[in-house]
């Protein structure tokens, strides 16, 4: 088929070059000539697995980049909308740029119809009911498009596999031809072929098969995507906020997760404690269908609870940092990890970044690395503030007086954690992800401070100390 895949960001760039691998000829607009030329270029601009592969694979045959929305509207029967939906002050969702799109394809569409536009962005309720009236009253006949909601459901870091094989794919249509068209689309995801074919990107494990084809009215698809990233959400702070009452109990966050996630009715995913949510889209749909709520009358308190006890993770974290260390002001401290989480370079929301930028007010000076986000994160910080962006874990390491990890990053596993703690001042290990067993830091020689796990002294407590000593 041919697709319009308007905007470029993370949803529109990976759902555009999957749509290219599964079989279609899509067109992925975006108003940014340099971002443009970037992709027409085979650069993928963001860290995503799997993503520049299919760009190498399919860019300049079944996948273009183009400034002209009016060339790819034209050419296509079916029309993605996937541009940004930012949160306003109110925490409503601002659908300024999609309205701004669709008084663009309205100028296109005439003549050269029907079409399908299927918004991809995530939208508060109601949203394609509006559209079809901003089309209609900038001048497109009602038989001249169908409308439709297609959600996203893919999660930075991993976001090609979960599109490829997903959980479920999620339409919201009122017309038959709208509904079949989309069937259409993604039928080699529900009916296999794409499973079969070589070369394929791989399968994980835990896939979903064959993946369910929801069809619902439009305002509940749009309702299921701010549903299901609240609920998620909900699951991190729920388990944060029993981490926080495990540490002041003597009780062990992680041994709690097994006991209550191997309960199929809860099942332990999102159940993994920290220094809590962000990124783009937990933070804004929580507000977003807080804001929902708030509008038809209904006072979701719930979810004023949850948006408070992620923020409540960064001070509870940095209280931990000065328990470790004592006052704060001269420390120098190491930070592995910047990305809001592991496997993507976005920075945005990052509870990383808002837990750096605490500690440097205190008067700390940070080395920091990612494997991916030190481009983005720079821009989180002005230029006279005491950070500087090292090399590797081991150069930030080097003479701090404890080491942060604040990132999920499956590489910060194989570290050489003997090699760490002879660079670092004091062997103070800050998990903020839990990624590491305290018993295996403790026989390392670390201090191990987790997340509702209490403090573990190091097993030699006064070799640690003339090791860091030397190392000094």
């Amino acid at each position: 088929m041919k697709i319009a895949m308007i905007g470029s960001g993370y949803v529109g760039l990976v759902a555009a070059a999957c749509m290219a691998e599964i079989g279609h000829n899509v067109i992925c607009v975006d108003n940014d000539e340099g971002k443009i030329q970037a992709l027409s270029s085979g650069d993928p601009i963001i860290h995503e697995q799997f993503l520049p592969e299919l760009m190498a694979r399919h860019s300049g045959d079944r996948l273009r980049f183009t400034t002209s929305l009016h060339d790819a509207v034209r050419a296509s029967s079916i029309i993605f909308i996937a541009v940004g939906t930012p949160p306003r002050e109110s925490g409503e969702a601002d659908t300024s740029f999609i309205e701004h799109v669709c008084r663009d394809i309205a100028r296109e569409i005439n003549g050269y119809g029907p079409k399908t536009i299927v918004v991809k962005s995530t939208v508060p309720a109601g949203t394609n009911d509006w559209i079809r009236r901003v089309l209609e009253r900038s001048g497109v006949a009602a038989n001249n498009f169908e409308i439709a909601a297609n959600p996203e459901f893919l999660r930075e870091g991993s976001a090609v596999t979960d599109f490829l094989y997903p959980d479920r794919i999620v339409v919201g249509s009122n017309t038959e031809r709208a509904t079949e068209q989309l069937r259409s689309v993604y039928r080699p995801l529900t009916e296999g072929s794409y499973r079969r074919r070589r070369g394929r990107v791989p399968q994980p494990d835990n896939a979903c098969y064959p993946a369910p084809f929801i069809v619902t009215s439009p305002v509940s698809a749009e309702m299921i995507k701010h549903a299901s990233n609240a609920f998620l959400a909900m699951k991190v702070s729920f388990i944060n906020a029993l981490a926080n009452i495990c540490e002041a109990n003597g009780a062990d966050i992680e041994e709690l997760v097994r006991g209550i996630g191997s309960d199929r009715r809860i099942g332990s995913r999102f159940l993994k404690a920290g220094i809590g949510y962000g990124g783009s889209c937990f933070p804004k749909d929580v507000s977003a269908l807080r804001a929902v709520a708030e509008a038809c009358g209904y006072d979701f308190r719930l979810l004023d609870e949850v948006m408070r006890i992620n923020r409540n993770q960064h001070p509870v974290f940095v209280s931990k940092v000065r328990e470790a260390l004592g006052p704060l002001k001269g420390k120098r401290l190491a930070v592995l990890g910047l990305a809001f989480k592991g496997g993507t370079d976005d920075t945005r929301e990052s509870p990383a970044i808002a837990i750096v930028q605490t500690l440097l007010s205190e008067g700390c000076t940070v080395r920091a690395f990612d494997p991916a986000a030190m481009a983005r994160a720079r821009d989180e910080f002005a230029p006279e503030d005491p950070i500087v962006f090292a090399e590797s874990a081991y150069d930030a390491a080097h003479g701090a007086d404890a080491l942060l990890v604040l990132t999920e990053w499956e590489e910060f596993l194989s570290l050489d954690f003997v090699r760490l703690r002879s660079l670092l001042r004091e062997p103070m290990l800050l998990d903020g992800r839990n990624l590491y067993e305290p018993g295996a830091m403790r026989a390392l020689g670390f201090f191990y401070f987790g997340v509702g796990r209490g403090h573990c002294p190091p097993n030699d407590f006064s070799e640690v100390r003339i090791a860091g000593e030397d190392a000094a």
